[in-house]
């Protein structure tokens, strides 16, 4: 088993008595049937289709928490409050407070989602998990590096949104709806009209990709790459791997 601190990501958490409805009219995807044991990958837009934020949205005994880029936590939670007004619905930003860590080569029984106590466990592929809780509970110490598990993600061809690449895409552009991150039979969400167009018409000119580059290339989030612009990368032996979004 292999286990590594997560320090790119951050956490909100989501409370109150209308949460899951107010996920459900921001996000791209389905969080109105998301059951308890089950984690949903999600989108927030700009009023023009754009993404703001990616989001692992994981259900809690206390609501939900929601997985972001860490140097989007905070300005995320502050803007994502304003379309709050009378919901009965609390958003912190958890990422002080809690310590995330990725699991893998790992067989760890149950469902999707798991809490035992204050940790959440939860399968984000086979035999790949990310666990998290309470910053002085969570205590397990690491035994690997946090860029093999940023590797694994962008094999996967999962995108994370930064401050560097936020308002950048539209969900296509970065696969979401590959990867079941946008629900085109829900109600109304911010950029909903922008981002059924694209999908419906075709207008995505622009895709993300996985590639290689080779060792000396300095990339990072948000940098120029073959066109387009780099949406994550991380270093190799032989030089880095890296998802970008390119004209096709």
């Amino acid at each position: 088993m292999q286990r590594a601190r997560l320090t790119r990501y951050g956490l909100l958490s989501v409370t109150g008595a209308d949460a899951r409805a107010f996920l459900h009219a921001q996000l791209t995807n389905d969080i109105e049937h998301l059951a308890p044991n089950r984690w949903a990958f999600a989108g927030w837009c700009s009023a023009k289709g754009r993404l703001l934020a990616s989001f692992l949205v994981i259900p809690s005994p206390q609501g939900f928490l929601l997985q972001i880029a860490r140097d989007l936590a905070e300005p995320v939670a502050k803007r994502l409050g304003m379309y709050v007004l009378r919901s009965k619905v609390k958003i912190a930003d958890e990422s002080d407070a809690w310590a995330q860590h990725g699991v893998w080569d790992a067989d760890i029984a149950g469902p999707d989602v798991t809490w035992h106590g204050s940790i959440a466990t939860v399968r984000v592929a086979p035999r790949r998990y990310l666990q998290l809780g309470p910053a002085a509970e969570l205590r397990e110490a690491p035994n690997a590096d946090e860029v093999q598990w940023t590797l694994q993600e962008i094999r996967a061809g999962r995108p994370l949104i930064t401050r560097a690449t936020q308002d950048q895409f539209v969900p296509q552009m970065v696969n979401f709806e590959t990867l079941g991150g946008v629900d085109f039979g829900k109600g109304c969400y911010p950029g909903q009209e922008i981002v059924a167009r694209a999908q419906y018409r075709g207008q995505v000119k622009r895709r993300m990709v996985h590639a290689v580059a080779p060792a000396g290339v300095a990339l990072a989030p948000g940098q120029e790459y073959n066109g387009g612009m780099v949406v994550d990368v991380a270093p190799t032996e032989g030089g880095a791997e890296l998802l970008a979004v390119v004209p096709v």
